[in-house]
């Protein structure tokens, strides 16, 4: 593979160097600029361009810790090929905390974006022209939403067999087959052709460390497996192969109240099994919450209060034996 010719926000990256580059699209109210790191390593030998992402939601910390860590243990420093690290790709909501763009936009529902459209479009349309162009691999690293708690998983395309067989090595827990959705980053780079990870673990406004190194351990087994990953490190430890989910459903609460999970995030339970209990604050009513089928526990919402009707389990419900790519 010869060595190709890498050009970034008017930067050309020059074998076995590394820049932090700066992704600046708007202003603060105040004028003051806001900067948007990249920072990008290559290697002198030839290799894939590996692109990690964390922060598209800025309330999802799980994902910005995750590729935060990959930097400062020096895992993006490659002995071929490039990595990209963009650990907070939406500053602008992890500057106000909140998932979206300040014009209220999901920036993951505005790929591929618009030139002259909304903030997050304009956004999306810079990074879609300027960053992904050099992209083979991208790596999002994602975190559950609305107090809703993932187990660690893979989500993937299946018929994108790239894809699926990079999840695979990946070995999350769960990988879970799931088709693209327009507007997402992960549509519009299947679209062009890039090989896509997204992984998703944990809850909003919540660094859980548990979470967080099946994602750098994940990314580490990927590297290496792509013969990126410096051979000074050593490799994540042996790990049971991900259990592989092809349809899953959702339990909902039967009352309002308040909600009590009995069980953690990742466990089989038994179609009948208690699971959890609804109960009103005075002491007078209490509802036990029953699995309506057998299968994994791939989220659980954490919100002490429910109204009747919401989402409480995400149960596995066509989960076959775990994979044996290694």
């Amino acid at each position: 593979m010869s060595l190709r010719i890498i050009n970034i926000l008017d930067t050309e990256i020059k074998p076995g160097h590394s820049y932090k580059l700066n992704f600046n699209k708007a202003k603060l109210y105040t004028s003051t600029a806001i900067e948007v790191p990249v920072i990008i390593s290559r290697a002198r030998k030839a290799g894939p361009v590996v692109l990690l992402t964390g922060g598209l939601h800025g309330d999802e910390i799980n994902g910005i810790e995750v590729v935060r860590q990959i930097i400062a243990k020096g895992y993006n420093k490659p002995q071929s090929g490039t990595i990209i690290c963009m650990p907070v790709l939406n500053i602008f909501g992890f500057l106000n905390m909140k998932r979206e763009f300040p014009d209220g936009r999901d920036l993951n529902r505005s790929f591929p974006g618009y030139k002259s459209g909304s903030l997050a479009g304009r956004f999306a349309h810079q990074f879609v022209n300027e960053i992904l162009p050099h992209v083979d691999i991208v790596m999002d690293f994602h975190t559950g939403g609305a107090q809703r708690f993932n187990a660690p998983q893979m989500r993937v395309d299946s018929s994108y067999e790239k894809s699926l067989e990079l999840a695979q090595i990946f070995k999350a827990p769960f990988l879970i087959h799931s088709g693209k959705l327009k507007g997402t980053l992960r549509h519009t780079c299947m679209e062009l052709g890039k090989t896509y990870l997204l992984f998703e673990g944990g809850k909003s406004f919540e660094s859980d460390k548990n979470i967080v190194r099946v994602g750098v351990q994940g990314a580490k087994r990927v590297l290496h497996h792509l013969d990126m990953l410096d051979e000074a490190f050593e490799l994540p430890p042996e790990t049971p192969a991900s259990i592989v989910v092809k349809s899953s459903k959702w339990l909902r609460a039967s009352y309002s109240g308040l909600f009590h999970p009995k069980v953690p995030y990742g466990r089989l339970v038994e179609k009948g099994e208690y699971i959890a209990t609804i109960t009103d604050p005075y002491g007078s009513f209490r509802h036990k919450v029953k699995s309506n089928q057998t299968g994994y526990i791939i989220n659980v919402n954490q919100s002490p209060m429910v109204y009747q009707g919401d989402a409480i389990f995400h149960i596995t419900a066509n989960h076959g034996e775990a994979s044996t790519q290694k």
